[in-house]
């Protein structure tokens, strides 16, 4: 139950990852402890990163008005490990008069599940938030019985979406409820209303990073296919973000001469913005998706979407309404050909788009993050 008017609460967000590294876990929980000072209540950061200026070994930065404990060791690469953190973490959290620990997890989380031990030892309420599929690690999830364990303690499981929480669900039994915390959106700030579509071949774009996870070679191979039926010069792809598969990406578009692909590399939110508006159509390939954050940005601006089956993208993709959910590559490169060919349902997409802004604001999201923490604050007490 959402509520227009709450007491406010102290909120402690533990995430391994935080700003200034960058990704969806990093953005999205510095955006919900903006969120939920904007709703009134308070909020400060524990984090296994450094900071903007190396600061580590418990410095407390300030981001966006929001206070940040960078319990961050010296380790290779900047893993944000530290296994000498839980002492202080737990002085901290012991002395911080927390009304309640939000967690968030990804598939290895090492700093993220000490901090459930330490909360759990010192009886906070603790609130979970999962931003990964377990997909082929579900066994070994079972097999180590730590999720379900928790559950039994009292933490408030969710996920970031339905098929998110699926997997999670098994593992805690049907005794324990998991929730669906979605990641959130700045509507305002993404939105750009009507767009007047210049004549031309179809514009796809995704965002993503050049891993395999996100598949970005079979990315280029079924957009291939959808130009091979739709005919030449019917498409071009744009390709945002960087990673260890971009020399594999630049190897197949220049061995399949490719012209239609380009890869400008990473780029500003605002630039994303700029970037989407001037697109008709956001691809996102990738199964193992949890939820799909860039894909519900380029939704926000007014693209349609074409996503996977099973991934976290049909949270705010209806198929046939404001997007496709497809079955496999073939099926998208179907769709892809077929838009190609009838523009007039590209804008039909996007003006239900437009007209229709997203669930996932974030005040709508907030506002269920404070029901997951009354949910944990009961769960401790009973």
């Amino acid at each position: 139950m959402a509520h227009d008017r709450v007491d406010p609460v102290k909120v402690a967000l533990l995430s391994d990852c935080y700003l200034p590294r960058l990704g969806g876990i990093e953005v999205q929980t510095h955006d919900l402890a903006r969120a939920l000072v904007g709703i009134g209540h308070e909020v400060e950061v524990f984090t296994a990163t450094p900071g903007p200026q190396s600061e580590r070994h418990g410095a407390v930065t300030v981001v966006d008005g929001i206070r940040v404990h960078r319990l961050a060791a010296r380790m290779p690469w900047e893993l944000p490990v530290n296994p000498r953190a839980p002492r202080e973490l737990r002085r901290r959290l012991a002395g911080g008069a927390f009304d309640v620990v939000h967690v968030q997890t990804g598939v290895v989380s090492p700093f993220a599940w000490d901090a459930t031990r330490v909360a759990l030892g010192l009886r906070l309420p603790t609130a979970m938030t999962w931003h990964c599929m377990l997909a082929s690690a579900t066994p070994l999830f079972r097999a180590a019985r730590f999720v379900g364990w928790w559950a039994k303690r009292g933490v408030a499981m969710s996920a970031v979406s339905d098929v998110a929480a699926a997997p999670l669900r098994g593992l805690v039994g049907p005794a324990a409820v998991v929730g669906v915390l979605p990641n959130g959106i700045d509507v305002e700030r993404w939105s750009v209303g009507a767009v007047e579509r210049r004549p031309g071949p179809l514009r796809l774009v995704t965002a993503m990073r050049l891993a395999a996870r996100k598949r970005p070679t079979a990315l280029v191979e079924l957009v291939a296919e959808a130009e091979h039926q739709a005919g030449p010069g019917s498409l071009t792809l744009t390709i945002l973000g960087d990673g260890p598969d971009r020399p594999k990406v630049e190897r197949l578009v220049r061995e399949r001469s490719l012209g239609w692909v380009s890869l400008p590399g990473r780029v500003s939110r605002d630039a994303l913005r700029e970037r989407y508006a001037a697109s008709d159509v956001y691809l996102s390939p990738a199964r193992l998706e949890s939820f799909g954050i860039a894909a519900l940005e380029a939704r926000t601006v007014g693209l349609p979407v074409i996503g996977r089956k099973g991934s976290g993208v049909g949270e705010f993709v209806t198929h046939g309404t404001n997007g496709f959910v497809v079955d496999g590559d073939p099926a998208m490169s179907a769709v892809i050909a077929r838009l190609a060919r009838d523009p007039a349902e590209v804008a039909r997409l996007r003006d239900w788009n437009v007209t229709h802004p997203p669930a996932q604001a974030w005040g709508s999201v907030a506002a269920r993050a404070v029901d997951e923490y009354e949910r944990a604050t009961a769960l401790v007490h009973r």
